[in-house]
């Protein structure tokens, strides 16, 4: 299949694959798709590691990495900035999150990171992680959370690597063509993470026609080939998919987790802000009806609430992994509407193949209704 993506990044399936996990992003670019890291989820070391692992792998063929650079969070003291930013957190949200575990019998956890997360999520941290990236033959990079740094867009053009930036409204897509963004990934409220309020399948062609020549991604409820051809029908030059991978055998998330999908419906998400201070779907759980309940504190900006709750996480993803059941009645993760959808765990390279096909299927099948 050819689009202005396929063209542009040198792939044969307009299929882009978002995912924390190495093996998940490997796979999709070995599949004929083209893999992306979320890189904020690791320290610049960790993700020179892994961006160095995905090269082994994938044997010259192209991938990209995904920066969460927010525009907007709580003000620090330069010099130290995560402390600083970390003595902000009012008592009463600390007793809060204490007073859960404890109500929920959640064990200490064996090891916890309380600075990198919190330092990924600042622009200084973001920017750091943008130096390691730079260093590795990556295709494409992505920003999300608003418009990217114009660090980032200047120093992508002079390498020739690809920008794309996610966006869930028409102003934020006009915001990014100002910047120099190449792509645009419309990202409907359908989708796991980071979202906003309106559908796919209003956004997409919406931006299409905003975008002039710049190529469209279509992202949020996108995980078969009868979406995927969808989203090309409404204009989109492709597919950016992120929750599909939570189902395959590669990503990294436990298996409680994973059987909490299998098990959930498409109507078993919500947005909330509870886990990174921003409106973000994830699967609905007892972690959410508390932060709800009468009483409960409000949570907190970015990248106050991450620094709050992350070692809250994971001690709890530990213990649901060992069967515990308090967590596993908390336990969650960011997933799209699509979780519906997941039956079994398949190879993601499988996911991608099937997916290409099947698209291909209902092109040929629409086209054939034609007089």
């Amino acid at each position: 299949m050819r689009t202005a993506l396929t063209e542009l990044l040198g792939v044969e399936h307009p299929i882009v694959g978002f995912n924390r996990s190495p093996a998940v992003v490997a796979a999709v670019t070995n599949a004929g798709g083209f893999g992306v890291l979320a890189a904020s989820v690791y320290g610049p070391e960790e993700l020179d590691a892994q961006l160095t692992w995905i090269e082994e792998q994938v044997g010259g063929k192209p991938y990209g990495v995904d920066l969460l650079v927010p525009e907007k969070f709580a003000p620090g003291d330069p010099a130290d900035l995560v402390a600083s930013m970390r003595a902000q957190i009012p008592q009463e949200h600390l007793d809060f999150v204490q007073r859960l575990l404890e109500k929920y019998d959640i064990p200490p956890a064996a090891t916890a990171d309380h600075q990198q997360v919190a330092a990924s999520l600042t622009t200084p941290g973001a920017l750091a992680l943008l130096d390691t990236a730079f260093k590795h033959p990556i295709s494409l990079i992505a920003s999300a959370l608003g418009t990217p740094p114009p660090e980032l867009v200047s120093r992508a053009r002079a390498a020739g690597i690809v920008t794309a930036a996610l966006i869930g409204q028409a102003k934020h897509a006009e915001r990014q063509i100002a910047a120099g963004v190449d792509v645009l990934v419309a990202q409907g409220t359908e989708a796991g993470g980071h979202t906003g309020t309106i559908a796919t399948m209003v956004l997409t062609p919406e931006i299409v026609d905003i975008a002039g020549d710049r190529p469209v991604l279509a992202a949020g409820g996108i995980a078969d080939g009868r979406q995927m051809a969808a989203a090309l029908a409404l204009g989109a030059a492709g597919v950016w998919c992120g929750s599909v991978w939570l189902s395959s055998a590669e990503d990294v998330a436990v298996q409680a987790i994973k059987n909490k999908f299998l098990a959930a419906s498409s109507a078993d998400t919500l947005r909330s802000p509870t886990r990174t201070g921003k409106p973000a779907r994830q699967l609905r759980t007892a972690w959410h009806d508390e932060w709800a309940a009468p009483g409960s504190p409000a949570p907190l900006p970015l990248p106050l609430q991450p620094m709050l709750v992350d070692e809250a996480w994971q001690r709890i993803d530990a213990a649901a992994e060992a069967g515990h059941a308090g967590a596993l009645e908390l336990e969650s993760f960011f997933v799209g509407q699509v979780v519906g959808s997941f039956r079994d765990i398949r190879p993601a390279g499988e996911i991608t193949r099937t997916m290409a096909a099947e698209c291909a299927a209902r092109i040929r099948d629409l086209a054939g209704r034609l007089s």
